[in-house]
């Protein structure tokens, strides 16, 4: 799948969507600050990144330029806060972040922000009249780049930041769930749809899912469906 750069100094956020991302299937490196950062962006070269705007050493939105004007943003940035304001979300969009989450992060925001932020892919970068490294967007791209009209940036930013998730696209799970609770409730419907439709065949849910058996029988005690009977 793909390699993830997760940036966020609160330990337990950087815990929950390393796993999350993990069950995705996904290569995940974790940086609790800028320093740490910088030097996976080099190492790893990541496919994308989770970049939270608050923290000690140097703040997201600052990262992120210092990427731009030394063109290394090539690769897609989606940034993370629970603080940010609509204009925090616009400088962002316009450095070149493609998307903003707004914490808590719910699981089908943040997984759809991700698959669309990796079908975009890599994007080459040139340097423009002012000497500034932008990424080369194509003229039918969605997200919101730098090279975007100001009045556009702003009605994008602003509808990230405020346009509410249909609560019908989440069934019976409550969006006042913290994360870790709405993620395991959407996960424990998922399995117990595949495992009634594949009549409780571990083999063919494993195919279905993407997980390998050990790891699929960890997921299913730790939802608490281990009692169930499993077959085949």
């Amino acid at each position: 799948m793909a390699r993830i750069l997760v940036v966020d100094d609160e330990v337990g956020i950087r815990e929950l969507l390393s796993e999350i991302l993990y069950d995705e299937g996904h290569t995940i490196e974790l940086a609790e600050n800028a320093a740490q950062a910088r030097a996976a962006r080099l190492r790893m070269r990541p496919d994308l990144v989770l970049l939270d705007i608050w923290m000690p050493d140097t703040d997201g939105v600052t990262l992120l330029k210092e990427w731009g004007s030394q063109g290394l943003l090539d690769m897609p940035v989606i940034m993370m806060s629970g603080h940010a304001t609509i204009d925090t979300a616009v400088e962002a969009t316009r450095i070149g972040a493609i998307d903003f989450l707004e914490k808590p992060i719910t699981l089908q925001r943040l997984l759809k922000t991700i698959s669309t932020g990796l079908a975009r892919g890599r994007l080459p970068v040139v340097k423009s009249a002012s000497g500034a490294f932008v990424p080369v967007v194509p003229t039918t791209a969605a997200p919101v780049t730098a090279m975007q009209e100001p009045a556009e940036a702003v009605a994008a930013a602003a509808a990230v930041v405020a346009a509410p998730l249909d609560p019908s696209l989440l069934g019976d799970i409550s969006l006042e769930l913290p994360l870790r609770e709405a993620r395991d409730a959407f996960e424990r419907v998922y399995f117990e749809y595949h495992l009634a439709r594949e009549n409780h065949s571990m083999t063919r849910v494993s195919d279905k899912t993407g997980l390998e058996r050990t790891h699929l029988y960890r997921k299913l005690k730790q939802l608490g469906i281990e009692s169930r009977k499993r077959g085949g």
